[in-house]
């Protein structure tokens, strides 16, 4: 239970706090906490099957990683929108059929940041990425991803999360609609 916030650091998007909590057993605690507005995510599916990826410098890790498009939400935006924004600005593409996959908290040890996941199919080409932001995009295919992941060249949870969800097949689809998994 909460009993006092205090700001550290107010940024453009991201607010850093210390929180006093009363723990469990009736004792004191302090939590450090980096509080976002969320984050909206999206697999891009092309008629082929194959996955549309983007290499993104992640200074704070300080690599290049190749990950679904995705991006924060704008105050006020809802996250459907935000992932049609993304999915343009990232990847120059826009889709026809869009479903809610899941959303999940992507640190809750330390941030409240909830990224909500998207599909993205019937995908049309309206532009280019925006170069300022993405190296590259490219379509991969199932078995690709999938070899990036166990071999360890795709490290992006969202990303390791998505394409294993789609992976994945729906344990029954009877007396269900459509399951996410191929």
């Amino acid at each position: 239970m909460l009993r006092d916030r205090r700001v550290v650091f107010d940024g453009r998007f991201l607010q850093f706090v210390v929180d006093e909590i009363a723990l469990p057993d009736g004792t004191r605690g302090s939590r450090e906490l980096v509080l976002h507005p969320g984050a909206s995510a999206v697999l891009p599916v092309l008629a082929t099957g194959e996955f549309l990826l983007v290499s993104q410098h992640r200074h704070a890790v300080g690599e290049d990683l190749w990950e679904i498009p995705a991006g924060k939400l704008e105050p006020g935006e809802a996250p459907l929108a935000c992932a049609k924004r993304e999915l343009i600005e990232e990847t120059g593409h826009t889709a026809t059929m869009w479903s809610e996959l899941l959303w999940f908290y992507t640190t809750p040890g330390f941030s409240d940041e909830r990224i909500i996941l998207f599909l993205a199919e019937g995908l049309k080409r309206v532009g280019s990425p925006d170069s300022s932001e993405i190296g590259r995009c490219r379509a991969f295919s199932l078995d690709e991803a999938m070899g990036g992941i166990r071999t360890g060249w795709i490290h992006d949870a969202k990303t390791i999360l998505a394409v294993l969800l789609y992976h994945t097949p729906p344990p029954s689809t009877a007396g269900r609609g459509k399951g996410v998994g191929r």
